[in-house]
């Protein structure tokens, strides 16, 4: 059964299936969901595991569902990186008698999946496409968690919006440094901009570019003057990650129409002033390009997660060299 994210995001308590799956590119969306879950089981033991994990040692994922412990109420289950093979599990558990909420999460599903087909075509559990956010989308949130705040005109809520390039985790992080910074304060355009690193995060965004139009001399150049900040690793691959996307998008797109009229179609759409560096990259990306470098930033996004460095800055500089030369191959 497949349920609006928007519907999900506004009462999750309305939807009681057993088994629920959250695919697509927004992790935003997809972490703000975990929030809410957890927040609404806040007396229940939360089980996190990976499919290769379960794959690995299928008997210790059943005891794990179907033994109740003296100290735990209740148990849910996140269920992360999920894909096809994970279905045997499902179809398992399906078979036994448990009292379990099971979350499975996952990437970008095709139509072809037979996880998405499962679970699109069930009448006891529910999916939910996450889709990259829009503008309307993440103002509603800005709206939402700065509405006590005087100063909160359209100059200033354009700023923190093109700041965080329609990413949810980054703009989930601004609002919180804006609310922490400007406790009891009027919002100013300066101060903003000064809190935000509009300069800084221009400059990456230029990396980023020339990087995916394979740019060598510049990019050896911008990489020296950019400065890269270790606790913001994940959200650079994150902007990496979301122009790969909108790439393999609109190369799908581009079966049917012209590259101009593809780039035109893509939803959220293209900022006008960034459509020739775009197109640019448009030329140097194919399908096979952008699948491959989508499963190296995979990994390497497991990589920052997963292990505390304080040389991620060097990491995530090496990913832009990667690209840079894969775009010239």
């Amino acid at each position: 059964m497949i349920y609006k994210s928007y519907l999900v995001e506004k009462d999750l308590d309305n939807f009681k299936n057993e088994f629920m799956l959250f695919y697509g590119e927004n992790l935003g969306l997809k972490d703000e969901f975990k929030k809410r879950i957890k927040s609404n089981y806040s007396n229940a033991s939360v089980q996190n595991f990976s499919q290769e994990t379960i794959l690995l040692d299928k008997d210790l994922f059943y005891n794990e569902v179907f033994t109740n412990s003296l100290f735990e109420s209740e148990k849910i289950f996140f269920i992360n990186n999920s894909n096809d093979k994970i279905l045997e599990i499902i179809e398992y558990l399906e078979t036994k008698k448990h009292n379990r909420k099971i979350y499975f999460f996952s990437d970008i599903l095709d139509k072809k999946s037979k996880l998405r087909t499962f679970f699109e075509k069930s009448n006891k559990h529910g999916i939910v496409p996450c889709y990259l956010d829009n503008e309307i989308t993440l103002k509603k949130i800005i709206h939402e968690k700065l509405k006590n705040y005087e100063g909160l005109n359209q100059e200033n809520l354009n700023l923190i919006l093109d700041n965080c390039d329609l990413d949810r985790i980054k703009l989930e992080n601004e609002l919180n440094k804006i609310i922490s910074c400007f406790c009891g304060s009027k919002l100013e355009k300066d101060k903003l901009e000064a809190l935000l690193n509009i300069k800084q995060n221009d400059n990456f965004n230029t990396l980023k570019n020339q990087a995916l139009m394979g740019n060598k001399n510049l990019v050896n150049k911008l990489i020296s003057d950019t400065y890269i900040e270790n606790e913001k690793s994940v959200y650079y691959l994150s902007l990496i990650n979301q122009r790969l996307f909108k790439l393999l998008e609109t190369q799908k797109l581009h079966k049917k129409f012209s590259k101009e009229e593809a780039v035109n179609k893509i939803k959220p759409p293209i900022f006008w002033k960034d459509k020739p560096a775009f197109l640019n990259q448009l030329n140097k990306w194919d399908k096979d390009k952008i699948t491959k470098m989508l499963k190296n930033t995979y990994s390497l996004e497991k990589k920052l997660k997963s292990v505390i460095s304080f040389n991620q800055n060097i990491l995530i500089k090496k990913l832009l060299i990667d690209i840079c030369n894969l775009a010239n191959a």
